[in-house]
């Protein structure tokens, strides 16, 4: 039977979350946009769990349901590195490693979030926060791992030496990017941070499209 004249019809596509779903990824989103908030305003050591919770306008014990740590609300957010992975096993045929993940940190670069998150987001939201930078290291290591087995992905052997070579190579393009030293040539640049940026990467994957068409094998 038709539907009747001015009767909505149901709409297609994915089913939406249920309620309870939905205010959970509400109260996860507030969090972390209120921890990122503070962190960046005040340091990640001068802002304490309480304050977050307060912001967000929920509990302690309301936090620690969601984030097992103060640390996790500056890691939690994983939207570049997902970006990354992205593009590297998603690049078209004749596009390197190096400029596909290029093209991704150049997105990066270009969008609305460059001020405060992205590319540099880690950098400003650690700052000097001997905690915070130890674990860095441990988050650089997995997407290490994670580069080695996307790049093994279409041969569907197992890594050689030379991906996880590339993926190091990989690896440290995009975390020199949050290095004092690129911040520092960003600060002595005449030109806008966007400007210094980019051709600082476009001279880095030069270099690493030439040394990959330099090595062996």
């Amino acid at each position: 039977m038709p539907a009747s004249p001015g009767k909505p019809r149901p709409s297609p596509g994915k089913p939406r979350p249920p309620l309870r779903e939905r205010k959970k990824a509400a109260t996860r989103a507030a969090l972390l946009a209120h921890a990122e908030r503070l962190f960046l305003e005040r340091g990640y050591d001068n802002v304490t769990v309480a304050e977050i919770a307060d912001a967000a306008e929920v509990s302690v014990k309301t936090l620690f349901v969601y984030f097992r740590s103060k640390e996790d609300l500056v890691f939690a957010d994983t939207t570049l590195l997902d970006a990354l992975v992205d593009g590297l096993r998603h690049r078209s045929a004749g596009t390197s490693p190096a400029q596909a993940v290029g093209h991704v940190l150049r997105q990066a670069i270009d969008g609305p979030e460059t001020d405060a998150t992205g590319i540099e987001g880690y950098q400003r939201r650690i700052g000097n926060s001997e905690a915070l930078r130890s674990r860095l290291p441990r988050m650089w290591a997995d997407y290490e791992d994670t580069l080695v087995k996307v790049l093994a992905e279409p041969t569907g052997a197992p890594p050689t030496p030379a991906t996880r070579l590339t993926a190091i190579a990989l690896v440290g393009v995009a975390r020199s990017f949050t290095s004092p030293e690129v911040r520092q040539l960003v600060a002595d640049s005449p030109d806008t941070e966007a400007a210094t940026l980019r051709r600082w990467l476009d001279a880095a994957i030069a270099q690493l499209d030439a040394t990959a068409r330099a090595s062996p094998g």
